[in-house]
């Protein structure tokens, strides 16, 4: 079974344009549980432009089911945050600051060393750790050697060719990419730019695929059909 964690930072990012707290990202959170979620994630950034840091503290206390938060490991901030909240996951990502939005995965050969100590902060709290990688099999060889616990696959790539009918050129690298780590024994994530038209071929062709984590497609489509039914539309896709 594929698991979906929805992310809500777009939740977060509606609040903040206007201030206060509508809508309010813990009820929108929890609902988003209450109508079929398996997660929540959340990315908060340094600027704290869409989560803040409250927002995850506040989510860790209400949160039933799995929760991930995903960052960058660099910033001292984001460490203490989740060496304090003890979430389920979290999702190293190699963000620079003010990035408008995550646009590849690690170089799991050069930032080695810095993977293995950073894995091991986190692993040693009990907390299981997932980092983002491209398909690409020597980052994902790579990957087998930093103690992390599962890679989650960076999608982008699938979806834009997917987009242009080139469905088998899209998947074909995330198949060897997700066999080779299931080889290795990693388990496999997967995000980015994952919507109701591409979900189903990915979950179909990417054997051993436990998580995809979904929010900017997700929240656009509960814009027409309702949040309740979208999360609902995009169990089905994963069944």
């Amino acid at each position: 079974m594929t698991h979906l964690s929805v992310n809500v930072n777009k939740i977060a990012t509606l609040r903040n344009a206007r201030g206060g707290n509508n809508p309010d990202v813990i009820k929108v959170a929890l609902d988003c549980e209450k109508f079929g979620a398996d997660g929540i994630t959340v990315h908060p950034r340094p600027d704290e432009r869409h989560i803040t840091y409250k927002d995850v503290q506040d989510l860790k206390k209400v949160l039933s089911t799995e929760f991930n938060i995903e960052g960058n490991p660099t910033e001292e901030k984001f460490v203490k945050l989740v060496l304090d909240t003890k979430p389920h996951q979290v999702t190293l990502v190699p963000d620079a600051q003010g990035q408008l939005t995550s646009d590849h995965g690690w170089d799991t050969i050069k930032h080695q060393d810095y993977l293995i100590k950073t894995i091991a902060l986190f692993k040693n709290q009990g907390i299981r750790v997932s980092i983002f990688v491209d398909p690409v099999k020597a980052m994902v060889q790579a990957a087998a050697t930093t103690g992390t616990d599962r890679i989650e696959l960076y999608t982008e790539s699938y979806a834009k060719a997917f987009t242009k009918g080139l469905h088998e050129t899209a998947v074909t690298p995330f198949q060897e990419a997700a066999m080779l780590a299931h080889q290795l024994g990693l388990g496999i994530n997967a995000g980015h730019d994952l919507d109701l038209h591409n979900l189903a071929f990915f979950k179909k062709s990417i054997p051993h695929l436990q998580e995809v984590s979904i929010g900017h497609a997700l929240v656009c489509d509960s814009l027409y059909l309702g949040l309740h039914n979208t999360i609902q539309l995009y169990k089905r896709q994963l069944q």
